[in-house]
């Protein structure tokens, strides 16, 4: 029987953890993310935005009001001095959402692109340096993990067809893992 040697699984998933934070950091430090103050600038709420024609030369999409309910004629005098029902709203932020949108789903495909290289090489590293187990464990588990995050960070914005060749491509890799390491057992 063989005792579990917990000195090795320690540094195993330490290394694990930290090529993964070395990775994300680095991408953080060198590639910012989008902000959405850099597209939506504060303070556009304190003007009023109660027509078409202001909400939409400010950046905005405007939505009319449709009353669902009907109205009687009125045989009475009308009090003066209620405000009536706006004509509708304006979303201020649309254009500018979208823009910022935009630039956000392209700065996560750029950093699943990254977060799956380096997560693809380290896998490779780990199958080229199986000399030292406990390192090419390390790398093997560290790219592994990598590919998840990046793919798990950019999911929401990948169309089916790529999601699909995603995971085959995953499935290939350990697949490939699987008979490379453990053919002899």
């Amino acid at each position: 029987m063989k005792l579990i040697n917990f000195k090795k699984i320690g540094i195993i998933l330490g290394i694990i953890i930290v090529l993964n934070l070395f990775i994300n950091f680095g991408i953080a430090t060198f590639y910012d993310a989008p902000d959405y103050t850099d597209f939506c600038l504060e303070g556009r709420w304190s003007q009023v935005y109660d027509t078409q024609e202001i909400c939409e030369a400010g950046g905005g999409a405007w939505t009319a009001n449709q009353s669902m309910i009907k109205t009687r004629e009125i045989t009475q005098p009308i009090v003066t001095g209620i405000q009536q029902e706006p004509a509708g709203w304006c979303d201020i932020d649309y254009t500018c959402r979208k823009q910022y949108e935009d630039a956000r789903e392209i700065y996560q495909r750029n950093v699943f692109i990254v977060l799956v290289s380096f997560g693809v090489a380290f896998l490779v590293a780990g199958l080229v340096i199986s000399t030292i187990g406990s390192l090419s464990v390390s790398f093997i588990y560290g790219g592994l993990l990598s590919v998840i995050i990046g793919t798990i960070r950019f999911w929401s914005e990948m169309d089916d067809y790529l999601r699909f060749i995603v995971l085959g491509i995953a499935l290939a890799v350990l697949i490939y893992i699987a008979v490379k390491k453990f053919k002899g057992e």
